[in-house]
């Protein structure tokens, strides 16, 4: 196994960049001979453990090159060059739409695919890829926030994060998107609003948010929150906050009554890829749930395979709402999607946001 990598550091939903790239065509997409000695995989940087990787390649004799980006924008960039030699990508859910309609993805052959029964229901026929026909999911994970009960005993709702009574101790993800979760949802919409009165609302909540803030930080909020130094951030579920949740009793992780919002993050073949074969096999093989489960144990990731949560070693991380989310929370939140269009009055927004 060949590993080049870039540290992710968090899961990034800003999409600004990404309607300007222009997509160019690609080649055809059958596969090499035989069952594939190699395959070329970009994913996110620990997202497929090293562990996963090396036990395919000891079962298939298949060589893995397995290259890491840090934002679905760069890997993006780099498909849309049209010389990556990728066999198989891993988008998080907006960028298996942007892929589909620049055509850098192709459909999915589901007759090659063993275990997509095993998909939890959430991820089946999801919003941002009807049918599951571009994409497997493979792990995922919230947006919701994090307290401390020495500073607010419960909290249930984004309200939370806009009560004057914790200025100066409340963070949000400097973040556009994730921020505008927050900002529709307080005001009654949906995550997914592209309607332009919605994200005008949104806009005000968040700039009159804005003065009672110790500031925007997608970093090191968790320790933050750990250390009392704050009462409340806006979150993303996974490794860094999930520590802390686990180490510190105080520290609580929530999805908010509003609904908060799902991200996933699967996997894609795309267009012009050359071991089409051995891609099916990674794929199928990453569908077995003692293998998914390897995405917990080893990555500290929630994995989108029902079915894997049985093979899951760690059972704390299975009670953890910061890795894993409570089944009923999760059953209203949504997948955040390409806003299109819209994208335009979210920048607007965020610009005036950033400048009160």
């Amino acid at each position: 196994m060949r590993v080049r990598s870039v540290s992710r550091g968090v899961l990034t939903v800003a999409v600004a960049t990404v309607t300007a790239l222009v997509a160019t065509g690609c080649g055809s997409s059958e596969s090499s001979s035989g069952g594939g000695k190699k395959l070329n995989v970009y994913a996110w940087a620990g997202e497929i453990p090293d562990t996963v990787v090396k036990k395919f390649e000891q079962e298939t004799g298949i060589d893995v090159t397995l290259d890491t980006f840090d934002s679905n924008e760069t890997m993006t960039a780099k498909l849309s060059s049209g010389s990556a030699g990728y066999d198989l990508v891993e988008p998080s859910q907006y960028s298996v739409q942007q892929l589909v309609g620049q055509k850098l993805i192709q459909p999915l052959d589901h007759s090659r695919i063993k275990g997509l029964d095993n998909i939890a229901d959430k991820f089946r026929d999801p919003s941002y890829d009807p049918g599951n026909k571009y994409s497997v999911p493979w792990i995922w994970g919230t947006t919701g926030f994090a307290y401390n009960k020495k500073c607010i005993p419960s909290a249930t709702s984004w309200k939370t994060l806009f009560d004057e009574k914790h200025k100066g101790k409340v963070y949000m993800l400097d973040n556009m998107l994730a921020a505008y979760i927050a900002g529709l949802q307080v005001t009654g919409s949906r995550a997914t609003s592209t309607d332009e009165g919605e994200i005008k609302d949104a806009t005000e909540a968040l700039t009159d948010q804005k003065k009672m803030l110790a500031g925007y930080n997608s970093t090191n909020y968790p320790q933050l929150l750990s250390s009392g130094q704050a009462c409340a951030a806006q979150a993303w579920s996974g490794t860094a906050m999930a520590k802390v949740v686990a180490a510190n009793p105080d520290v609580e992780y929530v999805l908010p009554e509003e609904g908060g919002s799902l991200w996933t993050d699967g996997l894609a073949i795309p267009k012009g890829a050359k071991n089409t074969d051995a891609a099916y096999q990674f794929i199928n093989f990453l569908l077995r749930p003692e293998i998914a489960a390897m995405a917990t144990d080893d990555g500290g990731s929630a994995s989108a395979n029902a079915k894997a949560r049985e093979f899951v070693k760690d059972k704390k991380a299975l009670e953890n709402p910061a890795v894993y989310a409570p089944d009923a929370a999760v059953a209203k939140a949504d997948f955040l999607l390409d806003p299109g269009a819209a994208m335009k009055h979210f920048q607007q927004g965020w610009t005036k946001v950033k400048a009160s």
